[in-house]
């Protein structure tokens, strides 16, 4: 029987595991921590965000990351729900078209996930630390009862990225690809919030939502909602321009995105009477308390001239924003450079040894996009690793 070798029991190393033995092998699966899937147990205590529906090629191209493209398209948002569903999970896809668990909570899915690949014969060993490639096929592992070895004819590593360790995710796997000359994309943080200081009259708003609002940084536009913290800004709409954060751009903020600048100029033009600038603001164009803080945060001293202070309420530049250290960050971009693997995700310079999930040099918004990757790289390096096994013994 062939065997095979997972490392990392999060998404991509559980479907790559049910890949594996669903194809017949003897398979290990091993993991650093005391239990599975840690990081992804986190991620669903606020409701598990399974994927999202939308048309696969708009999906897709959220990513935009070519390397990602086949793999998506074997396994996309309908596989997600279908495998949730084939776990007796069923979901919903709520108003932003994001696809939940009726359960909303990760633990009922990843029971079920651990009893199946229970049932078809996976061996999982929890607190093994990979210790690092091997020269040939055996495995080294930090273990509670010494060093053990595993002996692989394929390996499917999932180590994950550099956020979170607690849960796992430390990156600390990069220093040994390094030192074999494997390339790495620096890694960076992605999805996180990012610091800015604020005058003493913002703090009565810490923990308060700014909604809706319109962030552009770079070439990327969202509208949604934020979070007002002592530190700077947080919450689902900055992670959508993390990205563009990240590489220096700067954001605008648009106060008012249901109105156009033509709009909120004509409101502004209304005769303002004895009422303070302030009380105009929220007369004319019910700006709530938060947002005229911020306007004068970042846009004062405020122009009265109807046009300019439009322009400012449309696109209220940001002062430089710091992104949030990398292990707070939900996930992490860099990794392992899509040309340091061949077509099925197989470590060129380690032939039988493939890559999947965060590892791997992918950046994804949340909404689902995060889960899914890793899901999808996760089978498509099994796939490849059966395909190559087979290959092998068939010479």
């Amino acid at each position: 029987m062939t065997h095979a070798l997972v490392v990392g029991a999060g998404p991509a190393g559980l479907i790559a595991a049910e890949v594996l033995a669903k194809a017949g092998f003897s398979v290990d699966l091993a993991d650093a921590k005391p239990s599975p899937a840690r990081k992804f147990l986190m991620a669903g205590k606020s409701g598990l965000n399974l994927t999202m529906d939308q048309p696969l090629d708009d999906f897709i191209a959220t990513y935009r990351c070519p390397q990602l493209d086949p793999m998506v398209r074997d396994f996309g948002p309908d596989d997600v729900v279908a495998f949730a569903t084939g776990l007796d999970q069923p979901v919903f896809t709520g108003s932003s078209r994001r696809v939940f668990p009726t359960a909303m909570k990760a633990s009922p899915l990843l029971r079920a996930w651990l009893g199946r690949l229970d049932g078809l014969g996976v061996r999982l060993h929890r607190n093994w630390r990979w210790i690092g490639l091997p020269d040939g096929q055996v495995h080294r592992f930090d273990t509670p009862g010494g060093e053990r070895t595993v002996r692989a004819d394929v390996t499917v590593l999932a180590l994950g990225g550099a956020s979170w360790a607690r849960l796992g995710s430390d990156g600390a796997w990069a220093e040994d690809f390094r030192m074999r000359g494997i390339h790495l994309a620096p890694f960076q943080p992605s999805n996180m919030g990012v610091g800015c200081p604020w005058s003493d009259h913002m703090a009565r708003f810490f923990g308060q939502p700014l909604k809706p609002v319109g962030l552009t940084a770079g070439s990327k536009t969202v509208v949604g909602e934020c979070i007002v913290s002592s530190r700077g800004l947080e919450g689902s709409a900055i992670y959508a321009v993390s990205a563009e954060l990240r590489n220096g751009n700067t954001m605008f903020v648009d106060l008012t995105p249901d109105l156009s600048v033509a709009q909120v100029k004509q409101r502004l033009a209304r005769p303002r009477g004895k009422n303070s600038l302030s009380n105009h603001l929220r007369k004319t164009l019910k700006l709530p308390d938060l947002k005229r803080a911020l306007l004068r945060e970042w846009g004062g001293p405020l122009p009265t001239d109807p046009g300019a202070l439009a322009a400012l309420v449309k696109a209220l530049p940001a002062p430089p924003l710091a992104p949030f250290p990398l292990d707070e960050a939900i996930s992490t971009a860099g990794g392992v450079a899509f040309d340091a693997v061949d077509d099925g995700l197989m470590l060129k310079s380690r032939p039988g040894v493939f890559c999947a999930g965060e590892m791997l040099d992918w950046d994804a918004p949340t909404g689902g996009y995060l889960i899914t990757a890793c899901l999808a790289t996760g089978k498509w390096a099994a796939d490849h690793a059966v395909r190559y096994a087979r290959d092998n013994a068939a010479r």
